[in-house]
């Protein structure tokens, strides 16, 4: 009968890193719980106090989906008159189920004031934990990325299309995405930028109002509407996708030239 190995501690890293990145991110207990188990009779002490509090609202399960209106954030989002104001507002919005599953808000980073905004998707688990886009792995090689072409987060503003991190980095559903879209458009508007660069196919998708994928895209400028702001636009690929398949850094470089060009045509070098 072969015996059970012992993790040594790097195995046992492993496992948990394995756990953070699918989403896992919170002990509950330290007992298993079976979720499919037909729920026990409630005992007669539970039935009494739950006589006496009649209307207590229930709580709120672990796995509900909150979703909003969104005509209901484009309310809110419209009422906003500065970035801290709309900071404000999206810290007290519930309207969006992504907001219960993570740590906390991700507003921005960079230079409010700046020409350029930059628009990822959405946050991962280091963006998670420090509350600003672009702070990971992908976030060291996008501020290579932009310093090969004279820029920095001080000449630059750092958004995402949702400001929460999807539960295991999945990619926000269209729902979600909708929710977070007034809040995103207020933020542009608020900006003003002359230039826009969006970061991967999801943050293209919703910039361009397009179903096309990002290969087919990239490195092509158009004129976009986010809001009512009217502003030149150019696609690339996402710093996590040159990541995983370096040899697309050529197509990214190409669209970091095409941006250098639009900037000194534009006086904003």
């Amino acid at each position: 009968m072969s015996q059970v190995r012992e993790l040594d501690k790097a195995e046992l890293l492993a496992v948990l890193d394995w756990y953070r990145a699918a989403g896992v991110d919170l002990a509950v207990g330290e007992d298993p719980v079976d979720r499919f188990a037909k729920p026990a009779a409630p005992q007669p002490a539970q039935q009494a106090r739950q006589a006496a509090t009649p209307n207590a609202p229930a709580p709120i399960p672990a796995t509900a989906a909150i979703t909003g209106d969104p005509s209901e954030a484009r309310r809110l989002a419209a009422t906003a008159q500065s970035l801290d104001e709309l900071r404000t507002i999206l810290e007290a919005y519930n309207g969006c189920s992504l907001k219960f599953r993570a740590t906390q808000l991700v507003f921005a980073d960079g230079n409010p004031e700046a020409k350029i905004v930059l628009i990822g998707e959405a946050p991962g688990a280091e963006e998670d934990r420090q509350g600003k886009p672009f702070v990971g792995r992908s976030g060291q090689l996008l501020d290579r990325m932009l310093g090969a072409i004279g820029l920095d987060r001080t000449k630059v503003f750092i958004v995402n299309t949702v400001p929460w991190r999807p539960p295991g980095n999945r990619t926000p559903t269209p729902e979600e995405m909708e929710l977070c879209l007034p809040f995103l458009n207020r933020q542009v508007e608020l900006v003003a930028p002359r230039l826009v660069m969006t970061l991967g196919g999801p943050a293209m998708q919703t910039v361009f109002k397009t179903t096309s994928g990002i290969i087919k895209m990239r490195g092509r400028w158009q004129d976009v509407s986010i809001g009512t702001h009217e502003v030149p636009a150019l696609p690339t690929l996402h710093p996590a996708y040159l990541l995983r398949n370096p040899a697309a850094k050529q197509q990214a470089w190409a669209d970091l030239l095409s941006l250098k060009m639009k900037m000194d045509s534009l006086g904003l070098s």
